[in-house]
């Protein structure tokens, strides 16, 4: 056998999204990675070998959507692929290519693909020395030595080898007391699966189940079981399989029985089911997984464990790094071989949370951290935090960490304590989100300027209509509006379509932020939480009941100056919640097109909101307008909207180019400035249609510095679609001005930028 060693500062193992951002943060900051994959792709379950499409808070919050490396791989997907992913199994090769390409270009990381680590060394009993393990197909032993290593295995293969305790299955309700956890502990997981894709060939296709396939012959299995074939295509989430098999021990058995159901399936959706034979006619199995993708196995018992609480309640951690948004997404042990795949926890809501480095630090080994699904959570917990969009970011935050923590020469476990803050502005310098943490870098000059101008500055005034489109008021529903300053009066455009008058409810609320979805409470919101057992109602600001004549359709007006003198609790900045209720007869029409920043809700159940992860706007006119646009947003330490619209954006109907200037009192130097654009936020991976690029991000616009007499180009950029940008200067400037030009977008009309930031290097 060839025997090969090398060493590295940062020793990743496993490439999905976890461990793939995870690599490219450690060597960003500086340190020598390796990432270590027993695949010849990267991507892990969301790889060409897998295909399921990556998901996260952006599934259900309108702009909560994972950003930082996470996204720029997204981005560059949907720029450049042909394919859009409707659901699981359509991901192709370009996918794979985009993720490979990056690791590849990514400087300080060295990428070794089919290697499968066999065994851990250890140097004491608290600390990894290296890993070894084989290079398929090469006769290839390999030792990689380490000063950290990150486990993204999935299955916890490193800390369990390595010898940190860890846990498998599910823990009964009376250890923590979690709402979602079974009454008694047991050993069962979460379920795998493999998708298939099936084709349209044009022309009538037979096909005949090999003998040993399942067999599948009553529609109530499917129908009414949670198991609708409703994509032809591609799919299901519901081919799973785990218990009573072993998710890691028995995978091969696990892989074999999920073809076996997965030729059944197709054969009952070809040959039996009379809803569907006939749309499938034509249509042939093209590629079947044969890599089962695991939900769950072992979880790494870390320096803090998680619970379904912590989600619920959205504990605010000081060691925040990370942030979770998908729903108690518990499946049913068993899968296919269960009476039901209902998913118990699918219509419990979660606001957006945060999620602590302190999960991400084994608990017994020092040098050793982890990310993705085998995190230190509970089962209830990992329900929610496992999903793909998630664990990238996580694997970004344990990167991130672990080169901070080599940089600052401290151990892995002090960083919680000793360099948290760094580790927070690093991450949100580097694009990524976190609730409760703004920008704060000592270092960005930005926050140093004495004023930020713009060319022209958009106000909140009219958002006008989509006279097509309209929802129903037969149920709450609530619009965000940025304000800053009072409000005299606000206006919706409704329908009546009954031949009589129609009473509307309308309500304004306090809204702490732009995921606060409690209707009902105790009239404030702790954190992201919601309480599950609300005692007393959520007073409204003002309310009133307005009468819509029959008939009526247009603007209808909310006088708030008859409602109080001063407007008492109205905030001087920030949203406040427009919740209408009518009846079945009463519409509320749609705004004309998404307006950046404003976003809309639905009522899931009494009490309880539940956002429009289309990003919709409803239609509403706001007076006096309201400046809460303006050119200073890009300097306030936030770089989405959240707690207000934290945007500014040019005047409708000002021609480009338009600008930002940010102004100081003495010289600057100025090396680097970093961007935060609009746009991909609003939804999912697989909403994006393919040859996407968000229409509001900025595609031709350049960097500008006045020399004091005029201004200079330090940089000029064509063809961008990436929200996030930092640019090195080709030489550092020494100015008091420094202009961002927008010359051209990817096809909006209006200039929208979230963040500036500018450094000496």
């Amino acid at each position: 056998m060839n025997r090969q060693t090398a060493s590295y500062d940062v020793v990743v193992i496993g490439g999905g999204l976890a461990g793939l951002s995870a690599a490219i943060a450690a060597a960003r900051e500086g340190a020598a990675t390796a990432l270590l994959q027993d695949r010849p792709v990267l991507g892990g379950n969301s790889s060409s070998e897998i295909r399921v499409t990556p998901h996260g808070a952006g599934r259900f919050h309108a702009y909560a959507r994972e950003t930082g490396i996470v996204s720029e791989l997204t981005i560059e997907d949907r720029a450049s692929n042909h394919e859009q992913f409707h659901n699981n199994g359509w991901t192709n090769s370009v996918w794979d290519m985009t993720l490979y390409n990056l690791a590849v270009q990514t400087d300080n990381l060295t990428l070794y693909l089919n290697t499968v680590i066999r065994e851990v060394h250890l140097s004491g009993e608290r600390e990894i020395a290296a890993v070894s393990g084989h290079v398929l197909g090469t006769e290839t032993e390999l030792r990689i030595e380490g000063r950290a290593f990150i486990d993204c295995t999935g299955d916890g293969t490193v800390a369990a080898m390595a010898g940190n305790e860890w846990r498998m299955g599910s823990e009964g309700r009376d250890e923590y007391g979690e709402p979602h956890a079974p009454e008694l502990a047991s050993g069962d997981t979460m379920g795998s699966s493999i998708h298939f894709r099936a084709r349209d060939t044009g022309r009538p296709a037979p096909y005949r189940a090999p003998e040993w396939a399942a067999k599948y012959d009553d529609p109530s299995f499917f129908y009414k079981h949670n198991r609708k074939p409703h994509d032809i295509q591609a799919g299901y989430w519901w081919f799973e399989l785990g218990t009573p098999w072993d998710t890691i021990h028995d995978n091969e058995t696990i892989r074999h029985e999920l073809t076996r159901h997965v030729f059944g399936v197709w054969d009952w959706i070809k040959n039996k089911d009379p809803l569907t034979r006939d749309k499938a006619a034509n249509y042939a199995l093209d590629w079947i997984g044969q890599v089962p993708g695991k939900r769950e196995s072992r979880r790494i018992i870390g320096r803090y464990l998680m619970t379904e609480h912590d989600v619920q309640q959205g504990t605010e951690f000081p060691d925040e790094v990370a942030f979770g948004g998908w729903y108690l997404d518990l499946h049913i042990p068993g899968g296919l071989l269960a009476p039901t795949s209902e998913l118990p926890g699918a219509s419990e809501i979660i606001s957006p949370y945060g999620i602590p480095l302190r999960i991400l630090i084994a608990k017994d080994i020092d040098n050793l951290m982890m990310a993705g699904r085998n995190v230190s959570v509970t089962h209830a917990a990992l329900g929610t935090v496992r999903v793909m969009s998630t664990t990238a970011i996580i694997g970004q935050a344990a990167g991130t960490a672990a080169a901070v923590a080599l940089r600052r020469g401290i151990a892995i476990p002090d960083v919680p304590e000793r360099a948290i803050a760094e580790v927070q502005q690093t991450l949100l310098r580097r694009g990524c989100f976190l609730p409760n943490v703004e920008n704060a870098d000592p270092l960005d000059l930005a926050r140093l300027a004495e004023a930020v101008v713009a060319s022209s500055e958009g106000l909140l005034a009219e958002v006008e209509p989509d006279h097509s489109a309209a929802d129903s008021l037969d149920i709450r529903r609530s619009q965000w509006v940025a304000v800053r300053g009072p409000l005299e009066r606000i206006g919706m455009w409704i329908k009546n379509e009954a031949d009589q008058p129609q009473e509307l409810r309308v309500e304004l609320h306090r809204s702490q932020h732009i995921w606060d979805y409690e209707v009902k409470g105790s009239g404030t919101v702790a954190g992201a939480g919601f309480t599950a057992e609300p005692n007393t109602e959520y007073q409204p600001l003002v309310a009133a009941r307005l009468e819509v004549p029959a008939g009526y359709k247009g603007w209808l007006y909310w006088p708030l100056e008859a409602e109080g003198d001063d407007q008492e609790g109205f905030p001087d900045e920030g949203y406040v919640r427009l919740d209408l209720l009518g009846t079945k007869e009463l519409f509320w029409h749609h705004a004309a097109s998404v307006q950046q920043a404003l976003p809309s809700a639905s009522e899931l159940e009494h009490g309880r909101l539940r956002s429009h992860s289309d990003g919709r706007t409803m239609s509403f006119a706001v007076s006096p307008p309201q400046p809460v646009f303006g050119p200073a947003n890009v300097t306030n330490g936030a770089a989405r909207p959240h707690r207000a619209a934290n945007l500014w954006r040019s005047a409708k109907g000002q021609p480009l180019p338009q600008w930002l200037e940010l102004r100081w009192s003495q010289p600057q130097r100025i090396g680097t400035v970093e961007l935060t654009f609009s746009g991909n936020l609003l939804q999912d991976h697989n909403r994006y249609p393919a040859f996407f690029r968000e229409p509001d991000c900025p595609r031709h616009y350049s960097i500008e510095a006045w020399d004091g007499e005029g201004w200079r180009t330090a940089l000029e950029i064509r063809d961008n679609y990436q929200r996030h940008a930092s640019h090195r200067l080709p030489e550092q400037v020494v100015t008091e001005r420094i202009r961002i030009v927008v010359h051209e977008t990817n096809g909006g009309t209006e200039a929208l930028i979230y963040e500036v930031r500018c450094y000496e290097i």
